[in-house]
């Protein structure tokens, strides 16, 4: 009578944990992903002198001998890299990439009817703005992914008339069915010297800010991604202080944004370096609308810096650097001087 009992219970036991584990596969979650990201594609010139812009090194007959067949050469480099973004998480790699140091929409065209990028029918946004040099933002989109409702270039005005800096670009759209809102920038240099010209990156700063909070004053849960090449490290008063870029979730409330790229930075990884230095110019900044833990829609899930070893300097002085197109005024037929950024966003699949 016993056995029969410890049997029975033994019966019970196991039909209760396969009736446990029915219950889990029925109701495990699935997700689906889409990724966003950021490029500084170092000087993406065509050939071509262009009127009333400083691109005379890029051309044939420039300091640079920026030819056809360099350019071509950019353009191969380029699609290797963005090709392989985000394809870890999605195979379709990114949905959206802000992108900066691009000459015109010409060039950025060219680059998404790339032989590497073109089954993925990439479009491109591009508003010329004041740069002297001639170096602007854009973003490539995939519409399958992404649909464009609008869209608006700002320029930032300072008390030197004469100063000219790029445009920052807002896009809104539909990212499979969600509102979001990317604006992409390139603040600008620190040429002569980071605290000299750091008055200019707070006058960017303030200007995203103020696109921010716009967008954030008509919709206090919009989805925004601020994206570039900010010239400024994560813990800059212009990122840190101005833009309000938290390094923790939980600290980012009202119109406060988070910032991944803090912890990352305070980990000493960057996207360029700089006299045996590591710098994080390139960021991707999130507002709260994007952190919902429910994950029932687009939810910030985690940041990458995209720099594999194939997109390192091998030999040489600069060993480790990102290898680039051009160093101490020569061609090396690398890449881009920035690694590329990117963050993963996840929903419950529909």
């Amino acid at each position: 009578m016993k056995n029969i009992n410890l049997n029975r219970y033994a019966l019970l036991t196991i039909f209760s944990l396969c009736c446990v584990l029915m219950s889990a596969q029925t109701n495990e979650k699935k997700y689906e992903v889409a990724c966003l990201g950021f490029y500084n594609l170092e000087n993406l010139f065509d050939t071509l002198d262009t009127e009333n812009k400083r691109d005379e090194e890029f051309t044939p007959a420039g300091r640079n001998a920026w030819n056809s067949e360099r350019y071509y050469h950019k353009l191969d480099r380029l699609s290797e890299v963005i090709d392989q973004l985000g394809t870890s998480l999605s195979p379709d790699g990114l949905a959206i990439l802000g992108v900066s140091e691009i000459e015109n929409k010409s060039v950025l065209d060219d680059l998404a009817a790339h032989e590497k990028l073109k089954d993925r029918g990439y479009q491109s946004i591009f508003h010329d703005g004041p740069d002297r040099r001639g170096i602007d933002v854009g973003l490539l989109y995939q519409p399958k992914y992404f649909d464009v409702t609008s869209y608006k270039s700002y320029t930032l005005n300072m008390e030197d008339s004469t100063f000219r800096t790029r445009d920052q670009l807002l896009v809104s759209g539909n990212l499979l069915g969600e509102k979001v809102h990317v604006i992409v920038a390139h603040w600008p240099s620190r040429s002569g010297g980071a605290k000299r010209s750091e008055p200019k990156r707070i006058g960017a700063a303030k200007l995203g800010k103020q696109i921010v909070d716009s967008l954030l004053t008509d919709d206090p849960s919009a989805k925004i991604f601020y994206m570039g090449d900010l010239n400024d490290d994560p813990v800059d008063k212009s990122c840190k202080g101005i833009m309000q870029g938290q390094s923790q979730k939980v600290n980012c409330r009202g119109k406060k944004l988070y910032n991944p790229m803090y912890n990352l930075y305070n980990k000493g990884v960057g996207s360029l370096a700089w006299r045996d230095t590591w710098n994080l110019f390139d960021q991707v900044m999130v507002s709260k609308g994007v952190l919902d833990e429910s994950k029932t829609t687009w939810s910030y899930h985690t940041t990458r810096i995209y720099n594999k070893a194939y997109l390192r300097q091998k030999t040489g002085n600069f060993k480790g650097y990102p290898f680039r197109t051009f160093a101490g005024g020569s061609w090396t037929g690398g890449y881009s001087d920035h690694f590329p950024v990117y963050v993963a966003l996840v929903r419950e699949a529909k």
